[in-house]
Formats: structure tokens, sequence, C-alpha cells
């Protein structure tokens, strides 16, 4: 193995060429506790799917052994090679680690995978050639199932039958048949039409997999496009795409919510998605014996249908069911009291008084609306924030700006196991802490309370990745505060609501004709325990979040009920877990996988 007293004699890929060459013959040998010892004592692996058909993190040499011993057999892993297409290796910084960082290819007897090393010279595991590099990272991926591949590129249709078939159906036929269902049942059922709804569809339709997309709006796009008025993304348009048909690159930087709305609806008929508008889940149960979901579909115009496919997805968000917290005297109020999912602009209240209770995004976004309406408008607050100027939250996605590819760049992303993911938000936090110092002593200054993300001060993502919620992206609202043109009221200093507003404890009344709630929702295990029942909610335990496995749980794999599935997140999130979700299902229709979590 290359040494670091070679370094001017030798490259970055005759480096990686080197671990990767040893730890593949070490593997083919079965010789475990050599592949072990090419592990720093300080090392994590992350696995989609390819070793184990989980999502897994695991960390340390005691626990790579484990997984090895358990897994390899079976995985047959051979042919660790640098592909040519792909980012070369490169020096990289990571969570304040200088690493060795590069893609890599290998084949397994399920299909061909992917993967990412970062390696690490330690000069104190002296050998007689002057130290040696051991991997730090280490991320493989099952990319294909081997005779199942996606219907792209060399496996795509040629479109013969269709075009050639004079007097007979055409595309346009076929996939009106395909649409409707009506002498044939879908394979998964996807509750939602977001942008997790889209990406698992689009991924499993490339599987031929026969997917129903169900959601209750009228048109595909229209939860984005129905929410309020001046809503755009708040993260760039190059980490945005969804599977198969990235944003144009004319595209601005933040799209607006009905340019993304309408994106979605191109998208659907692009990706010859078969979706059912106004069509809400009605109830379901699973049947055993038979593999299959009773699912019964509720229509806008009254009539019903009931559907038996063998997986069900819910896609309805990391938030699903609004909350509405039961406020002290609130049924006193004569005002308008909504919900912030609701609220759509602010025109109406014009030369009014409002409240906005909550100082998450919705919150700050809903308020910055109303006072550019001319709206006399305070944020009432009952917990901290973490507040980040939208410039400095870009930081967390500076990977998509290094060059790679966006495909690269996917893999690269998922190469961060747990622990290394709490490193890393916690240098990023205090790094955007002390840029944003300007604006938060501001905010301070007002009596605003914020925070670096408790309990460990990892910022706003890890909020995010935890509970759903609790941040804000300041566009603006911030700065309202902190010149005092948005009010700010605490939560605590409030009695009660009553006729004409919020009553304080000094005795005051804060005047409001309008209550917005911006306090959140419910996860999708909720949205589970009223579609589908107590028993299945209770069964398959918390939705989002990080469990004992170290990795967001019950998303995008196996949950304990057979054929249920979750996916949520950003666009970033579920364009790159799409896939593995579409690989498992794929493999329990081939018969290569349980369809529930061992």
């Amino acid at each position: 193995m290359a040494t670091a007293a070679q370094l001017p004699e030798i490259t970055l890929t005759d480096i990686v060429e080197d671990w990767l060459d040893a730890f593949g013959a070490a593997l083919a040998d079965g010789d475990i506790p050599a592949a072990a010892a090419m592990f720093q004592a300080d090392s994590h692996w992350r696995d989609l799917l390819a070793f184990s058909w989980n999502i897994q993190s695991i960390s340390g040499t005691s626990e790579i052994t484990a997984i090895l011993e358990q897994t390899l057999a079976a995985t047959q892993p051979v042919n660790f090679h640098i592909p040519g297409r792909r980012t070369p290796p490169r020096m990289v910084s990571r969570a304040g680690q200088t690493a060795l960082e590069a893609i890599f290819a290998f084949d397994t007897a399920t299909g061909p995978a992917n993967g990412v090393v970062r390696l690490v010279h330690n000069e104190d595991n002296d050998d007689a050639n002057g130290g040696e590099w051991r991997a730090w990272v280490l991320m493989t991926a099952l990319d294909e199932i081997r005779g199942h591949e996606e219907r792209t590129g060399a496996h795509r249709p040629d479109g013969e039958s269709y075009s050639r078939e004079f007097g007979g159906n055409n595309r346009t036929d076929e996939r009106n048949a395909a649409r409707a269902y009506e002498n044939h049942e879908p394979e998964v059922l996807v509750v939602g039409g977001g942008q997790s709804g889209l990406a698992i569809a689009a991924c499993l339709g490339q599987l031929g997999v026969d997917t129903l997309v169900i959601d209750k709006h009228e048109k595909i796009g229209d939860a984005w496009r129905k929410r309020y008025h001046a809503l755009t993304l708040h993260n760039q348009v190059h980490v945005n795409h969804l599977p198969y048909m990235p944003f144009p690159p004319n595209w601005p930087l933040y799209i607006p919510k009905d340019k993304l709305a309408n994106w979605f609806e191109a998208y659907a008929e692009s990706m010859e998605l078969n979706v059912w508008c106004n069509t809400e889940i009605g109830g379901g149960s699973y049947d055993e014996d038979s593999g299959r979901w009773d699912v019964a579909l509720a229509h806008t115009d009254g009539t019903t249908r009931t559907i038996r496919p063998q997986h069900v997805v819910y896609a309805v968000g990391v938030s699903g069911i609004p909350v509405q917290p039961d406020l002290p005297g609130v049924a006193d109020f004569k005002g308008k009291v909504i919900h912030s999912h609701a609220y759509t602009a602010g025109q109406e209240w014009a030369g009014k008084k409002a409240l906005v209770l909550g100082t998450g995004n919705s919150g700050h976004d809903l308020a910055q609306d109303l006072h550019a309406n001319d709206v006399d408008v305070s944020l009432i607050q009952r917990g901290t924030s973490t507040i980040v100027s939208l410039e400095q939250a870009q930081s967390l996605y500076a990977l998509f700006e290094e060059g790679p590819p966006t495909e690269d760049c996917d893999l690269l992303a998922t190469a961060t196991p747990y622990d290394i993911m709490v490193q890393g938000y916690k240098l990023a936090a205090i790094a955007i802490q002390a840029a944003d110092k300007e604006m938060l002593d501001g905010l301070s200054a007002r009596g605003f309370k914020h925070d670096i993300g408790p309990p460990d001060n990892t910022g706003f993502q890890m909020k995010y990745l935890r509970r759903g919620g609790g941040y804000c992206l300041n566009v603006g609202c911030s700065d309202l505060i902190i010149a005092g043109d948005v009010g700010l009221l605490q939560y605590d200093d409030i009695e009660k609501f009553v006729a004409t507003g919020a009553a304080m404890k000094d005795g005051s009344i804060v005047e409001a004709d309008l209550l917005v709630t911006a306090t959140g929702y419910k996860n999708q295990r909720e949205v589970v325990r009223a579609t589908l029942g107590d028993d299945i909610a209770d069964k398959i335990g918390p939705v989002w979040g990080f469990g004992e496995e170290r990795e967001l749980r019950n998303m995008w794999q196996r949950t304990p009920q057979p054929g249920l599935w979750f996916t949520a997140g950003g666009l970033p999130q579920v364009r790159i877990y799409s896939k593995y979700l579409a690989l498992q299902i794929k493999a329990c229709q081939a018969g290569l996988l349980d369809k529930a979590q061992s």
C-alpha cells in the first residue's frame, strides 16, 4: 500500500487504488480481520443496501467486523475499482478532517454498486514505509439489481410497438388505460403527490413497478401552488433537481413556488406517472395471507374505489396533519383564526392587525408577508428558535458547488454517517453563528430568544432532521423585527386570548383581527393513525428523527409493518433516497427481500 514516504512519486489515484486492491483482496479471501484493520479506530461505515439490504450506519472496527461477519458471504463483493466517468480522487476537508476522498465501484451478488471512501494518513501507525492510509469513512450503495435494471439508456423502450401499430392503440391509449386501472391493480400505492411522491413514483416506474399516486388536491403541484403568495425555496436551484429531469439552466437561483408547482405537473406527465387527483385514502387493512392491502380511496366527487396494492408508500411530507394548539381563551377571540397551511396572502388584511404564533420559517415568512401588505403584525414566540441568514444557510450545500456533477455529489452526500454528520453540523453552526453575529445581536436586543441547535449545538439542519422544525432561514423578517417594524411578544407573557386579541399578564391588550398559528404539523405516523388505524400506527413506531441505528426512523426502508413505507424530505433528500426505496420495493417484487424488517 502506498505510504506518506512515497507521496512525491505517486498520485492520489494510486493511493486509492492500492487501498481498494488490498481491501478487495481481504474480502475475497474472507480475511475479515485484515479488512477491518484497514480502517482507523475512529472510523465509520454507512451502507445503503449493498451489504445488508438496509440503510445503516456503523462506527468503529468492532462494529465493522461484526457487519462483515454477517454479510460478507451473501454479498460476495468483487472488482473494486475507480470508474473513469466519476470525479477523480481529491483531497478534501470534511467535518474538520482532511481526507483523500474517492468514488469507487464494485460488484455484488445482487448487482453493481457504488461507494465512497475517505482515507486519512496515519503516520502514528508507522510501519517500515513510514505510515499508511486507512479508511476514516466508507459508504457503499447498491446501484442496480442485476436483471431488473432501470428502463433508461440502453434499457429504454424503443417505441416501435406504439409508432407502427396502425389501426391499434397508440401511446396515449396505453397511458389512459394504465392510469384508469380498470382491469388491473397497482403494485404500489403512493399517498401524496408532492416532491416525495413524484420522485418515488418515477424511480419505481423506471424499474417497471406499476405505481399509482393519489393526491387530495385538484392538480399536481397544488401542494405548493396553494401555499402563501410570496413563497420561494430557501435553498438554491442546483441542489433541488428531481430524479431523471434536472431543472433548466436558466432557472432562478431560488425557485418561486408557482414555478416549482408547474414543473411538478409537467414532471408527472413527462415521466408518465399514474396520478389520481382529488383522491384521499379513506382507510385500509393488510391481509397477511395474500400480502396485499385493501385500501379505500375516496374521491371528491363522492365516489369510492377499493384497490389491492402490495405496497403503500406514505409521501405526505415530514409534516402531515396541522397542529392547532389549545390556546387559553381562543374560543372568545372574535377575529379569524387560521393555521399557517391555510394562509395564502395578506392583502385582505391590509390596514388591520395580526398576531402570528410561531417563530419558525412559516411564522417569519407570514409575518413578513403581512407587513408587506400594510398589516400591523407581531410574532408570538413560544420557545427559542435557530435563526440563520439565507446566505449562510447555503454553506451546508457547499458540496454541490465544488464542481462534481449532481450524480457524484449525491453519492458524496450520502457518505456522511451520523457521527460525522453531527461533527460537521457543529462546526458549521459555529461558523454560521459567527457570520450572522450582527443579526443575532440585533434580535437579542429586541428580546428574541435564539439558539444554536440544542442539545448539542448542531444548528438548524439537525433540528430539521430531528424534529422537522424549530428554525428559520431569514429572508427579511429578522431585519423587520430588529427595526421594530414587526412586533414581538413572548407567549409566556400572555394571560389568555380575549375577544379583541391577546390579554397580557401586565393587564394590557394587544389587539388583533387575525391570529395565524404557525405551530407545525404532526408527523407521518399520525397520518397513518388517522387513515389505517391505531394498531398499524403503534406497530411501526416513530417516523422521522434518529433512532438507535443512527438513521432516520422508518424512512426509505422497510418498517415493522409489511408493505408499508415512508418517504419525505426536501428535494435533495427525495432525489437521493427514492432510488434506494424503489430498489427495495423492486427486490420485494422479485422475491429477493422480505417486505418487513426482520
